[in-house]
């Protein structure tokens, strides 16, 4: 499923050339990676996320170092609702725009990794990579909620050995606070992060956790770069955040929400009372123009 016409009927030409279903890196992907990495290692850092290429220009001009996906922007911007309700090639292909539409690196929503193998998972890691993407998330989590930890372990296994360390910045998401557990949610996330670190992630992301001495707990028991997504269930600023101990801050579809509804008090005022009032503090034309001609 698409939200519009392919341009062509022949792949997105990839970054990396595919010999055999193996992958050799440019090294402009490997610096890539490697800087994305690095940001990890510091004193934290706010990935947004963008659904575009307008929107990841947008973001990119702004100062940002790395750019993120949202599975749920793009998702809204084709008039379906996240979940996988868009196919593999079809976020691939959104992906891959973004990819090649800012210089900086970009790491992709890959969702529950589109299969329902660990071998499917490895082939959309694999063309991902392809694409230009030196990063992504892998959601535990499927339509029927988590996986049994050892699945969930075998999916990122396949997915770290598509693309091996160095080259691709694997952030194993876990959604024990979003789908809920049977037991205790901090012990399992902590059970989770250990297992998934230990197949390979690079850091973990944990959506849905709320309460700053929770968020803290977490971040000096997973041994990994914390990720916490802001603008979901917490609200809690990115500086707050990092002196909890997160490393990474990303928005997922918060960006896209906040300029959506923009758009719908727009289009209620204009049809309301035909007024343009939400005008007011609009970018111009001319400057719209200067941020795209380059």
């Amino acid at each position: 499923m698409s939200c519009e016409a392919r341009i062509t009927d022949h792949e997105i030409v990839p970054t990396g050339e595919l010999d055999d279903d193996s992958l050799s890196y440019t090294a402009s992907s490997t610096d890539k990676a490697a800087a994305l990495l690095a940001l990890h290692a510091g004193g934290g850092f706010v990935v947004p996320n963008a659904w575009d290429p307008g929107s990841a220009r947008i973001l990119e001009q702004v100062g940002f170092p790395a750019i993120a996906t949202t599975s749920a922007g793009i998702a809204w911007s084709c008039g379906v609702p996240d979940g996988e309700a868009l196919d593999r090639d079809a976020m691939l292909e959104h992906i891959g725009r973004i990819v090649a539409a800012v210089r900086l690196p970009v790491t992709a929503d890959l969702e529950s990794g589109y299969g329902d193998t660990p071998d499917e998972v490895g082939r959309t890691v694999a063309r991902a990579v392809a694409l230009g993407a030196v990063g992504g998330n892998l959601e535990d989590a499927g339509r029927r909620g988590l996986f049994g930890i050892e699945e969930a372990v075998d999916r990122l296994t396949a997915a770290r050995a598509a693309a091996p360390r160095g080259t691709f910045v694997l952030n194993a998401r876990t959604d024990t606070y979003l789908a809920g557990t049977t037991g205790d949610a901090f012990a399992e996330t902590v059970e989770r992060a250990v297992r998934y670190v230990e197949a390979g992630a690079d850091c973990v992301f944990v959506p849905g956790v709320v309460g700053n001495d929770t968020i803290r707990r977490l971040a000096a028991a997973v041994p990994a770069p914390l990720n916490v997504v802001a603008g979901l269930a917490s609200t809690v600023d990115a500086p707050t955040l990092f002196s909890l101990g997160v490393r990474r801050v990303s928005l997922g579809g918060s960006l896209a929400r906040a300029v959506f509804s923009t758009l719908e008090r727009a289009g209620r005022e204009l049809l309301d009372a035909g007024t343009l009032g939400f005008l007011d503090g609009a970018i111009s034309y001319a400057d719209m123009q200067r941020h795209f001609d380059s």
